[in-house]
């Protein structure tokens, strides 16, 4: 049903536009829809590397390199239920066109460009998804065709399940830190504090270059999802049909994206990251709290614990929330005021921030693309 509604719109998207014009227009978006995967990796290093920079395991250059390793890596670990989420889970498909979607990034953009300035952690994700919204919800206010947008599922499916883990994946985040803190801090309990910080800078490496796995894997999706939806709602859905003999259905996991989107977008979220936004860093890595590299790892397991799970069952989390819930959680077994809430409290405003203000930029957006950019491609 969901497929039928996209292609008929597609149809009458295709049948109205130039081939020339029309391809350029779909190769632009889908260049868009790149930058946003690259300043998500851009924006989002800092999740990544952020502990093992501040607690000295790693030079930042050296960091960074690790991270992107592993983003890309992720491509070939994870099938692609993210992608399938974002891609006809959230907004309903007779609201889609390709002007939606730029729309939708370009407000996801803005967003992303802004928090950075600011050194905000935000959700890279949220501004995505919310982009989307508020370009299909202004589409349909403009065409008065209603307001049925937003696709609600229930309580673990479609927005309902999106909003949900707004408040569990950080919540989550912050028992699993608090617990890894405390079981480690039992278990290494008669160890000299140098034979522990020797232990945990090594392990330090596998649990960021896991939680760089998730990150990847949860994180890079969201893009293969806009772009599916793109190619779909113009009428190209074979661009981005599945190789049944793809050499990435590795480990039981199958693709139901064509082998060049996932690549280019790992790729793209790995490059963001290589560059990395060393402003959020800071913030990250001792604005919340001062970490050691048991803090470390202990952050970084649960992080990475959240995202694995939610990837595995195809829901797309927050990864900076997750992170910040896991340090948060790390700072507080050392006592509520080794806890600089002062930071907490402005990410969670910029958390509350982002769906509404993302929406609200990609609303402007997409008026600008509807009344300057749509009349001449048609």
């Amino acid at each position: 049903m969901i497929t039928t509604a996209l292609l008929a719109t597609a149809t009458a998207t295709s049948q109205a536009l130039p081939a020339t014009g029309f391809l350029a227009l779909i190769f632009a978006i889908i260049l868009v829809a790149l930058v946003f995967d690259f300043l998500n990796g851009f924006h989002d290093a800092a999740n990544s590397i952020a502990t093992i920079v501040s607690t000295r395991v790693l030079t930042p250059m050296t960091a960074v390199i690790w991270a992107a390793f592993f983003n890309f890596v992720a491509a070939f670990l994870f099938g692609t239920k993210v992608a399938g989420t974002i891609g006809s889970g959230l907004v309903n498909p007779h609201y889609i066109d390709i002007y939606v979607v730029l729309g939708g990034l370009t407000g996801a953009v803005i967003w992303n460009i802004i928090t950075w300035l600011l050194a905000l952690p935000t959700s890279s994700s949220h501004a995505l998804v919310g982009g989307v919204a508020g370009a299909a919800l202004t589409k349909a206010l403009i065409a008065r065709t209603g307001l049925d947008v937003l696709v609600w599922q229930g309580w673990f499916n479609g927005w309902g399940g999106l909003l949900l883990f707004i408040i569990l994946s950080p919540t989550i985040g912050f028992i699993l830190g608090t617990l890894n803190m405390t079981l480690v801090a039992w278990l290494f309990r008669r160890a000299t504090p140098s034979r522990v910080d020797g232990w945990f800078r090594r392990l330090q490496l596998v649990s960021a270059a896991v939680y760089s796995l998730g990150h990847g894997g949860n994180d890079a999706q969201k893009t293969m999802g806009i772009i599916v939806m793109l190619l779909t709602t113009a009428g190209m859905s074979s661009w981005a049909a599945p190789n049944p003999h793809n050499p990435l259905n590795m480990f039981g996991h199958s693709h139901t994206v064509a082998w060049w989107i996932i690549l280019s977008c790992h790729a793209a979220i790995a490059l963001g990251t290589m560059f990395g936004g060393w402003r959020i860093v800071k913030t990250m890595g001792s604005g919340i709290t001062r970490l050691q590299p048991v803090g470390g790892f202990c952050a970084e397991t649960a992080a990475a614990t959240t995202i694995l799970a939610a990837t595995h069952w195809g829901i797309p989390i927050s990864t900076t929330h997750a992170i910040t819930g896991s340090i948060l959680g790390v700072g507080t077994t050392r006592g509520v005021r080794s806890v600089r809430w002062i930071w907490g409290q402005r990410i969670v405003i910029a958390w509350i921030l982002t769906l509404p203000c993302s929406a609200f930029m990609a609303a402007i957006a997409y008026l600008i693309v509807h009344n300057f950019v749509e009349p001449f491609v048609k």
